[in-house]
């Protein structure tokens, strides 16, 4: 996950207005939701975090995209050498752990 990307299926604002019944909440509701590529670290839903340049991503895209590139190919060059029932059993741990 880029480092500074959220992982959520809800926002922030929406959060609140369900909980706290206030969107200006939205703040105190981000924290708690959890959704920063280091709380997601932190719980093991994600296995890394990917820097990136100063100031965001966009500034430059391409580095960014080498990263993200050179970071999946060695995944699955871990990946590649594990047996199948291995794989699945990891992925289920994995899961399950969530």
């Amino acid at each position: 996950m880029l480092e500074n990307a959220i992982y959520s299926i809800l926002s922030p604002e929406g959060f609140a207005s369900i909980l706290y019944k206030d969107s200006n909440k939205a703040s105190e509701a981000a924290e708690n939701m959890k959704i920063t590529a280091e709380d997601l670290k932190e719980l093991n839903i994600i296995d890394k975090i990917i820097k990136e340049p100063d100031g965001g991503a966009q500034n430059d895209f391409e580095k960014v995209t080498k990263d993200i590139k050179k970071y999946i190919l060695q995944e699955l060059e871990k990946l590649r050498k594990l047996d199948s029932n291995t794989l699945i059993e990891k992925r289920y741990e994995k899961f399950r752990k969530m």
